[in-house]
Order: C-alpha cells, then sequence, then structure tokens
C-alpha cells in the first residue's frame, strides 16, 4: 500500500524542490516528489506530491510542510506500482523534432528523445517556458543557424542542454544551476541520456553557478549561444553579465517570463546593444534576441 502527499505552493516553492535522498536522509526509501502546474491559468498555484511506500510520518510531514504554502492533503492508494502511477500522468511532451518522455512512456524513432524521471517532472517540457525554449531552438538550427560555444544558465534538468548539443554536435556546451542539486540530477539526466561530459566539442561540462560568477563560465566566454530559462527579475539583473559573455553575433534564448514582463526583460537586452529577433506569443514568452554589436 503506498501514500500520497499533496500540498500547495507557489511557482517559486515548487521549482525550488530539491532531491528526496538530500531532504530525507534517513529514509531507507525517500518518497518521490513531484511539482507541476495544474492550471495553467494560475501560473503562481502549484502543487507538490510526494509518493510514499508507506504511511509518512510526522517528522516527514514537517519536512514536506517546510517546502510549500499550505498545509499537506495525505491519500492512501491503492495502486502497488506507485511510482509508475506518478509517471503516468506525464504525457510526452512534442516540441518540434523533440519528444520528451518519463523512464514508463516510449521513444519515438522520428524524433530526438530525452528520457526525464516523472520526480524531476518541471524541466521535462511540461512547463510552457521548457517547451517553448525547445521549439527556439529547434527553429534557430532550422534556419541555418551555427554554433559551437553554448551555455546553458538555471539549467534544471539539464534539458535544453541537452537539446542544443543534439543541434550542434561539433558545439562544446557548459551548463550551470545556482542548485548543486540540480547539477547533480543534470549529470544523471546527462547519463540517462546518452551525453558526453567533458571540455571538447560535443561534450557537456556542469557546475553549480550563481548567475555569470563562475570561472568555468569566464574561462569558455565568449559564447555564441546562450540559453536561460529561469525568471523575468534575474534575467532584467543578468542582462550585464550575459551581454559581456556574447561574441558580437551571438544569439540568447531567455525564458521564465511573463507576456506583462516581457518588455522589460527586452528592454534590459536591447538597451545594451541587442537586437529582438522574437517577442515570442503567448503568456509564456520565449525571447530571442541576438548581439548586433
Amino acid at each position: 500500500m503506498s501514500w500520497r502527499v499533496t500540498l500547495p505552493a507557489t511557482r517559486a516553492q515548487g521549482e525550488a524542490i530539491g532531491g528526496a535522498e538530500e531532504l530525507f536522509p534517513q529514509r531507507d526509501s525517500p518518497p518521490v516528489l513531484v511539482a507541476d502546474e495544474p492550471d495553467e491559468s494560475r501560473p503562481d498555484e502549484w502543487l507538490i506530491h510526494a509518493y510514499f511506500e508507506g504511511q509518512p510520518d510526522a517528522e516527514a510531514l514537517a519536512v514536506l510542510s517546510s517546502l510549500a504554502s499550505g498545509p499537506p492533503r495525505i491519500e492512501r492508494l491503492q495502486e502497488e506500482n506507485w511510482v509508475a502511477k506518478s509517471q503516468a500522468g506525464l504525457e510526452p511532451i512534442r516540441a518540434g523534432r523533440f519528444h520528451v518522455h518519463t523512464p514508463t512512456a516510449s521513444p519515438d524513432p522520428q524524433s530526438i528523445n530525452f528520457e526525464i524521471d516523472a520526480g524531476l517532472a518541471f524541466g521535462t517540457g511540461q512547463h510552457a517556458t521548457t517547451k517553448g525554449c525547445l521549439q527556439a531552438l529547434d527553429r534557430l538550427e532550422q534556419e541555418g543557424r551555427r554554433f559551437v560555444n553554448i551555455a546553458d544558465i538555471g539549467t534544471g534538468t539539464g534539458l535544453l542542454a541537452f537539446a542544443a548539443l543534439k543541434l550542434w554536435p561539433e558545439a562544446k556546451a557548459i551548463a550551470t544551476d545556482i542548485d548543486e542539486i540540480a547539477v547533480d540530477v543534470a549529470r544523471e539526466n546527462a547519463a540517462i541520456n546518452g551525453i558526453m561530459m567533458g571540455h571538447g566539442a560535443g561534450e557537456l561540462l556542469l557546475a553549480p553557478a550563481d548567475g555569470m560568477d563562475s570561472p568555468l563560465l569566464a574561462a569558455r566566454a565568449p559564447f555564441d549561444l546562450l540559453i536561460a530559462n529561469i525568471l523575468a527579475g534575474p534575467l532584467i539583473e543578468l542582462a550585464p553579465a550575459f551581454v559581456s559573455a556574447l561574441q558580437p553575433g551571438a544569439m540568447l534564448v531567455l525564458a521564465g517570463l511573463l507576456d506583462s514582463q516581457a518588455p522589460a526583460v527586452a528592454e534590459a537586452y536591447t538597451s545594451r546593444g541587442c537586437r529582438l529577433v522574437d517577442g515570442g506569443y503567448g503568456e509564456w514568452r520565449i525571447l530571442v534576441l541576438d548581439r548586433s554589436v
């Protein structure tokens, strides 16, 4: 018999959940953690789900409550294969030539496939920003753009860096995240998806970093493609550092911003010599810019 704990959370709380092993180090069987956005019309109202093999105790509930913004709802589930159940609700994502699926779903032989575990739901393409970034990268390659030095800032599960290397296999890429747990997750996902680690062409370097504050990023710059799927505030704050890390003619793919935030984010970059190539559409915008000077 298995149990599910569901807690209301903000988007920031949902994105910030770490690995269950780190949150529950004393448990032999830590829960599977899943964060999702059940209603796209309410983008800041997320849910955190935790799936347990046995009834969660008071200590486990206290840990989960510290991650969320409301009281937990506890359910006893009938399904024995609760991991498969938690993954079954995540439909495969199609974005351009990409197909993102959980381990329980089948790859598409006609697509570029990535397998991401359901416990790491954010970053699998379920959210509009990740899907939009995948589509933007796919369009850039189809337009004939070529890149050889790529940075993915705030990489999360590593998915966007993986996609870039599949589209431009001659490139070298570096992916960073402020959360060291996310870097470990990205490393595990790279192994699952056959992404080679290293410093050379076709290889990925992973590192923890707060924005552009990393000696590895400084050593790799200037980049000809920089991807950042984070939040509007950090995108504006990091604009000077991002632009200075680009070579002339480089491209930027920026996401994590609402429609109402797009003008301010775009202005932070166009005022520093970038040109807005594509302003995106819909509630969640994907901005594509190039550094024209």
